[in-house]
Order: structure tokens, then sequence, then C-alpha cells
């Protein structure tokens, strides 16, 4: 059986010689770390709406507003994170961004008022968060690989879903055993404890190294990009006058509204509500993060391979529907049809991620990271207007029931969206 081996070009001359594993594969490792420990931040805000409110008498709507607002700014900040990687280089933002969390994660330890929650998880660890989401991962991937985009994607986006389950168990325990302020001090010091891998071990550039990008050609490090907000609002501008941005948004504002807006902030008290026990039901929310893992970088492998457009369509489909029998499955004790729906939805989680990152770049070329940007921003707005809306229901009604069923069929109105999107070459908006 023939042997093959890879080449990785090298600069034109002085370089060393051809290393036996390519340094984008380091990269890529430190910021699937980098992205885990930021994860654990994530892996709290559904752990702490009982806990609030048992402690401070604070509405259900109210804590969840703190956590819109989180998620609000983690999108809204991601386009102009994007630019200033731009200018700045990866490595500054992200170690910055990672002391911001953790520095918003603790001051919440000495919070008395349901302002001061609003401002260090809601301002603070969202403006942190968004620094380093998603649009981080999308601009590793397109600066150090060239081959393989897609499946490199799948990978970086399920790190969120490591954390998770990372953090989740620990987290829950800590919050039933110890309160939750422990579980704060506890996420604050894991995004600092990344701080030191991204300085060392991270580097902005494939020239950094004298190395091409993965697969790639090689080619001299461009100079830092000046006016990145300016830059990021030109892109939103014209990207806003072609139609496949809007269908990619508004589908993705479903994606954030039925995963981070209602599942990972509101499935821990609505299992809660029937009696299953907090660890019981943080240790579902693990579990869909084990399935996660294997469905966002199944998801990568595919999109290299079928339609995106399709995949988002099979993706939210399925998501409408297994999220329609919810409220069916939600008991004091786990069973196996809700196991059931745990590793299903758990595949479909991110599975929607690398099909929507190669379609920004299909349309917007060089600017697809920053146009992923926004298109992140609309994830996060919808994520927010769900877990408001989810808190606010709940005091209402006593139930989650009516937003499990709107978001099951706002999931079949974002596969008709998906399949509406048409192909077309690539080109960037904007010159840098």
């Amino acid at each position: 059986m023939a042997q093959t081996t890879e080449t990785v070009p090298l600069a034109p001359a002085g370089q060393p010689r051809t290393p036996r594993v390519h340094r984008a594969w380091f990269v890529a490792v430190v910021t699937f770390v980098t992205i885990i420990g930021a994860a654990a931040f994530a892996s709290l805000p559904g752990l702490l709406i009982e806990p609030l409110h048992q402690e401070f008498d604070w509405s259900r709507g109210t804590i969840g507003f703190a956590v819109s607002v989180n998620l609000a700014l983690y999108g809204l900040t991601a386009p102009f994170a994007a630019a200033l990687m731009d200018r700045f280089g990866i490595r500054k933002v992200v170690a910055v961004a990672l002391t911001i969390i953790s520095a918003g994660s603790l001051l919440t330890v000495w919070m008395t008022a349901a302002w001061q929650l609003v401002l260090y998880w809601g301002v603070l660890v969202g403006l942190g968060s968004g620094s380093m989401a998603l649009a981080f991962a999308a601009t590793v991937t397109n600066r150090w690989f060239v081959a393989r985009r897609g499946l490199v994607t799948g990978i970086l986006t399920a790190a969120g879903a490591s954390g998770q389950l990372i953090f989740l168990p620990l987290l829950s325990w800590l919050v039933e055993q110890h309160g939750w302020r422990p579980a704060a001090v506890t996420v604050s010091l894991a995004a600092l404890a990344v701080v030191p891998f991204v300085w060392l071990l991270l580097r902005d550039h494939p020239a950094d190294v004298r190395l091409a990008p993965y697969g790639g050609e090689y080619a001299e490090k461009p100079a830092p990009v000046t006016g990145a907000a300016r830059r990021a609002v030109t892109v939103l501008l014209k990207a806003a006058r072609t139609g496949p941005f809007w269908l990619l948004a508004g589908s993705f504002a479903i994606c954030g509204a039925s995963t981070n807006g209602l599942v990972k902030t509101h499935f821990v008290p609505a299992a809660h509500d029937h009696g299953m026990p907090v660890t019981a039901a943080a240790g579902l929310l693990a579990v869909i993060g084990v399935f996660d893992v294997v469905g966002t970088i199944a998801s990568g492998w595919f999109t290299d391979r079928f339609s995106p457009r399709r995949l988002l369509a099979v993706y939210y489909a399925l998501r409408g529907v297994s999220i329609l029998f919810l409220p069916m499955l939600l008991a004091p004790s786990v069973h196996p049809p809700m196991l059931f729906f745990i590793v299903f939805y758990g595949l479909d989680w991110v599975a929607t991620v690398p099909p929507t990152i190669a379609l920004c770049r299909e349309h917007y070329g060089e600017d697809s990271a920053i146009v992923f940007g926004w298109v992140l921003a609309s994830h996060q707005v919808g994520a927010a207007a769900i877990a408001f809306a989810g808190g606010v229901a709940r005091d209402v009604f006593g139930t989650y029931d009516v937003v499990w069923y709107a978001s099951g069929a706002l999931c079949a109105a974002a596969a008709l969206m998906a399949l509406v999107i048409r192909g077309r070459r690539p080109s960037a908006l904007v010159t840098p």
C-alpha cells in the first residue's frame, strides 16, 4: 500500500526544514484550549437563575435580562473583534478579552443589586466573550488553513461544547453544595488561567513562523489594518445590500434563540420545575456537550463535501422537531426518551456553524470573518431575546411550554430560509 506525505510550503529562502506536523495544527490546539477555558462562563447562567431568585428575590425576568445583555453584547462585539484582530493581532485581543471575562465573573461575588448583575455578568463578561467568540475561530481558520477548513471550523466550534462538558458537572456540584459564589470564582480562574497559553503559544499569522498556511502557498504577513471599527461597519453596510446576508443572519438568529437563549439558559430551571434535581439536569446538558462535539466535527466534514445550504436546512428542521417533543419529556427522573432527545439534540446543537461560515466565505471572500461576526451578532440577539422572553414567560405562565413550541416553529422557518440562499463565486466586499 503506497504511502503519501504532505509537503508544507515554506518561504523561498532561509527557512528551516519542513516540519513533520504543520504549525497550523498547534495553533488550532491552542485555540481549542482557549475557547474551552472561556466556555466555563457560558455554562453558569442556567445554574444561577434559581439561586439568585432565592437569595435576592429577583424575578426570573430580571435575571434573564442580565443574561440577555450578556448574549447580545457577545454577538454585537464579535464583528469589531474580528476587525481588531486584523489591527492589533489575535494574541492581544484574546488575552485582553479573557482578562475582562475573569474580572466580570469575579466581581459578581460582591454584588447586592440587580443592576450590578447586569453590569458585571451582562456588560463585562458579554464584551469579553464577544471579543473571542466564533469570529476568533473563523479568523484562525482563515489565516492558518486553506485545506481542511470545514473540519477545523467544526473542531474549534466544538471547543465550546467541550468546555460545557468539563465545567457543567463541576459548577452544578459547587452551586448545590457550596452556593453560587464559588462557582463564579471558578469561572473567573478558568478564564484567567488560559491567558499565558494564548500569549506564549498562539501566533497571529503563518508568516510569523516563516510558514505557508496549511494546504496553501506562502505569503508575507499583511500590514496591520487601520480603522478597524470603520471597516466593520463598512462591511456590514455593504453586506446588508445582499440577500444572502439577511437569510444567514435571520436563520442564525433562530439558531441562537433555540440553543444559547433557550436550552442553555432555561433547560435546567425548566427540568427543575418538573422535579428533576439541578445536578441531574446539568448532567444532561453536559451530555449534550459530548454529542455536540461529535456532531459539530462531523458537520465540518460534511461541509467540505456537501452543499452548506442544504445541510443547514436539514439541521434546522431536525432541531425544530426535537424541541417540539421536549415539553412532553420533562419529568422528575431521567428516562430513555429524554436520553434520546439529549443525544439527538446534542448532535445538532452547533452543527449549523461550519456550513454558515462556509456560506459567508463563499459569498464574501476576504471579508467573511467580519461578515460572520455580524451574522453571529444576529445569533446572539436571537439568543438574548429568548433568554429574556423565557424568564418572563415562566413568571407569567408558570411554565416554559409556550417558549418551547414557539422555538420549534421558528426552526422550521430557518430551514426554509437556508434553502433560499443561492450559490455565488467568492468575492471581497471591502479591500483591506
